[in-house]
């Protein structure tokens, strides 16, 4: 198999229908603040055996495709010994790996940032794929600021840049890019705001990855949904949210590209399910509709657990359950009584 045909092989795998990837990349700063919430301490081994955790769920891989690590935990290894990539491959769920610096503050730009980590990604990739990665990510931070006319034109431009020579390097070096540029729902805008920097946000990221040579066939998407900022007084409804995501990206969105894999981005574990399913509703779609959720599928586990060995069965059934939960979204079929029913 040719290295452009099995790069899509794994893309298409990442979005295979009723399945998604679990976003387990958090920086060692996040993890302590989730960690906090419950009153767990964060070390390598509370982190690893968190990890370990969800990894070895019974019965996760009908419903999750992919798991994207951080460099920690692609390094480490369950208790048995056996490395975390392996773990993954072993249940048929592909290991992908965080590969960008962070979000840092942009020169000339009070309030907006751009994405580092391009300094040597090259050979990042090279040992990254020799640890099992089969994929990667790489998150660019947009900000809304009405009253000061944010974002600039300048912000998405240099993150659609970062994004693309990020996503070319990927390519070159054997692992599908995740290109995600994430417009944050902090603020009082309105959902029409929030449409119309999205829109602006993808057009130009997507311009950015063809002059810079990335097949889109070879790549997933991982967007924010078009939705009411987080302060707005008027919270747009689940079916609002999914016809303005839906036809802002059938505006911009390729139809090569083989999916759109969202970020949960603050919403509720429920929220985040039905939105998706109502998108999925709307369908058919010139590309699959997955999810590539953090906190929206591991918050209930993470309650669950608490740091306690006696509660993995426990943490593990809540996992399960979110994870099912998005997988019936994929294809419309969510409801509330699944939420009930548990």
């Amino acid at each position: 198999m040719s290295n452009a045909a099995g790069l899509e092989a794994v893309a298409r795998a990442l979005v295979a229908p009723c399945k998604g990837i679990l976003a387990a990349d958090e920086s060692s700063p996040t993890i302590k603040k989730r960690f906090d919430t419950i009153g767990v301490e964060s070390t390598e081994e509370t982190r690893r055996a968190y990890r370990e955790l969800l990894f070895t769920t019974e019965g996760a891989e009908q419903y999750i495709s992919g798991v994207i690590l951080y460099d920690e935990t692609i390094r480490q290894s369950a208790s048995d010994g056996t490395p975390f990539p392996k773990l993954l491959a072993s249940k048929g769920i592909l290991p992908g790996i965080k590969v960008d610096a962070g979000a840092k503050a942009l020169a000339g730009a009070d309030g907006e940032k751009v994405t580092e980590g391009l300094d040597g990604l090259r050979d990042r990739i090279a040992e990254y794929v020799g640890l099992g990665a089969k994929f990667a990510k790489w998150r660019a931070v947009i900000a809304i600021d009405t009253t000061r006319g944010l974002p600039s034109d300048y912000c998405l431009e240099v993150n659609a840049h970062a994004l693309a020579r990020y996503a070319a390097l990927c390519v070159e070096g054997g692992l599908v890019p995740i290109v995600e540029p994430e417009v944050l729902m902090d603020g009082d805008h309105s959902i029409e705001v929030c449409r119309d920097v999205t829109e602006r946000t993808l057009a130009l990221t997507f311009g950015e990855l063809h002059r810079q040579r990335v097949p889109f066939e070879q790549m997933l998407l991982k967007p924010n949904m078009v939705l009411s900022g987080k302060d707005c007084p008027v919270q747009a409804s689940v079916e609002e949210v999914a016809q303005q995501t839906v036809s802002c990206f059938r505006r911009v969105v390729p139809a090569a590209v083989p999916g759109c894999v969202f970020l949960s981005g603050g919403q509720s574990d429920e929220l985040a399910s039905a939105h998706l399913s109502a998108m999925n509703r709307l369908g058919p779609h010139p590309w699959e509709l997955s999810f590539s959720y953090g906190r929206a599928l591991q918050h209930p586990a993470l309650v669950a657990w608490s740091g306690k060995s006696a509660n993995v069965a426990a943490a593990q059934a809540a996992f399960l359950h979110r994870a099912r939960c998005n997988s019936a979204a994929r294809d419309g079929s969510y409801t509330e009584a699944m939420e009930q029913a548990a």
